[in-house]
């Protein structure tokens, strides 16, 4: 199968993983990959952070954080005057923060947008580590319980998105390594499971592969024999975590 295929599937693709496992530079892989591929790409960052576009010159990357979707998704509603009152006076920091799913689904609103805008054939989201994700796209779910109004239809919209696999899916990124695949795999059943968002292929990253390299032909205890051994070492580990 081409690695690359299923960049064309979907025009959502939420990258997440645990802490320390390069999401954010699988991040801007794909999207150069998408690139090259022709594809009007858009990359995502969350909380408003900046280090992809030090990572992707020259590719559109919008940094996005809850409070500014929040405040743009009020000012969308007719309440421009009092958005700016309370950016000015920073209370939609606060509730961005202390409503629960409200920071999650205007965020997730407005990548719904941008999908819907049809100005990318691409959306990368750089997501959140991997157990902030299950709870960032179960808000949808969550907030479909309140009656009527601007959060229900919003919290519909984007359940709609992701549960539709041609719209969005979830790249997992993960280490060959015990506990990162642990966790990669139940991350894994409980966005099936409770989210209901369908999975793209899975990224193990960083893979020290190849053949054992010669430490017997350097001398006994040299750092030479010592670094190829080590190299050695972590290739089966990582031979057996990728098989398990």
């Amino acid at each position: 199968m081409d690695p690359l295929q299923f960049l064309t599937t979907a025009k959502v693709a939420v990258v997440a993983g645990k802490g320390g496992v390069g999401k954010t530079t699988v991040t801007a892989v794909l999207a150069r990959a998408a690139i090259r591929r022709g594809l009007r790409v858009l990359v995502v960052e969350l909380d408003g952070k900046l280090g992809l576009a030090r990572l992707l010159p020259g590719v559109e990357v919008l940094a996005l954080s809850a409070s500014a979707a929040l405040a743009e998704y009020l000012d969308s509603h007719g309440l421009s005057r009092v958005t700016r009152r309370l950016v000015n006076s920073g209370v939609i920091d606060v509730v961005a923060t202390a409503s629960p799913g409200i920071d999650d689904i205007v965020v997730l609103g407005k990548i719904r947008q941008l999908e819907q805008s049809g100005l990318h054939d691409l959306i990368v989201v750089d997501g959140p580590a991997a157990g902030h994700a299950i709870t960032f796209l179960l808000a949808a779910k969550s907030l479909l319980t309140v009656r009527g109004g601007p959060i229900h239809y919003q919290a519909a919209e984007v359940a709609a998105m992701l549960a539709d696999p041609a719209r969005c899916q979830v790249v997992l990124v993960t280490l060959p390594e015990t506990t990162p695949i642990t966790e990669a795999a139940e991350t894994a059943y409980a966005l099936e499971d409770r989210v209901g968002v369908h999975l793209a292929p899975i990224v193990v990253n960083g893979v020290d592969s190849g053949p054992a390299l010669p430490a017997a032909d350097a001398p006994q205890g040299s750092p030479l024999r010592l670094a190829a051994e080590f190299r050695n070492a972590r290739r089966v580990l990582h031979e057996a975590a990728c098989c398990d």
